[in-house]
């Protein structure tokens, strides 16, 4: 049995926010799960090539734009998936962080950041 709390976990910055890395592949478990910060006013191009991605949103709220330009708000209790590798761009509030609990499959290495300078950021 794993159990972490938030305050034993290390944060990575990735580029507008910190994640917290719960599971990492080196548990085992064959995805992982986050906690992430995504910084007030901050605009995240990204596409997974290599991870399916599913965040939850527990705190603040924004927005994520699909590649076919569709807006979809996201509040508290509001969930997203990118099921197709889907390029997208994540954006908070101007006015609060959007926190957000995700889970990527295959799991990640646990250091892991986005290049924001590239068209669309991927791990």
């Amino acid at each position: 049995m794993i159990i972490r709390k938030l305050s034993e976990t290390e944060g990575v910055e990735w580029g507008n926010g910190l994640s917290h890395r719960f599971l990492t592949l080196r548990d085992g478990m064959g995805y992982t799960v986050t906690h992430t910060v995504v910084r007030a006013g901050t605009d995240s191009a990204l596409e997974y090539k290599n991870h399916l991605e599913a965040c939850y949103c527990i705190a603040g709220s924004g927005k994520v734009i699909d590649s076919a330009g569709d807006e979809h708000v996201i509040e508290v209790g509001t969930i997203y998936a990118l099921d197709k590798h889907d390029p997208h761009h994540l954006i908070a509030s101007p006015h609060e962080d959007m926190v957000l609990v995700c889970m990527f499959t295959p799991a990640l290495i646990g250091d892991e950041s986005h290049n924001l300078d590239d068209e669309y950021s991927n791990y």
